[in-house]
């Protein structure tokens, strides 16, 4: 039988944006670094299963990143079985302001 999950792939971009959210965590605290590691794996678990969440503009969807105020904006290669992680950044910003878009 045929595997049916998602790949996840995530960009440059979006690792570096990933990297200085664990970098900041890990200023202020011990423990959020891993908590929001802890939470990104979930994100990329739960993607890998169903990445079919709203779409937020053409064909780019978000997923919000559990107890963190974070969004993994990502898109769909249905016919590769890819998600192709675009972006993590905070809930606050503007996505318009992004270059993904």
């Amino acid at each position: 039988m045929k595997n049916s999950a998602f790949k996840i792939i995530v960009s440059p971009k979006a690792q570096i944006e990933i990297e200085k959210i664990v970098n900041y965590y890990s200023e202020k605290s011990e423990k959020a670094p891993l908590d929001f590691i802890i939470s990104l794996e979930n994100s990329y678990n739960l993607l890998k299963i169903n990445p079919f969440f709203r779409i937020r503009y053409r064909n780019v969807r978000a997923l919000k990143i559990n107890k963190f105020p974070y969004s993994l904006f990502f898109v769909i290669e249905k016919e590769k079985s890819i998600i192709r992680v675009l972006s993590c950044f905070h809930n606050k910003r503007n996505p318009t302001k992004t270059n993904f878009l």
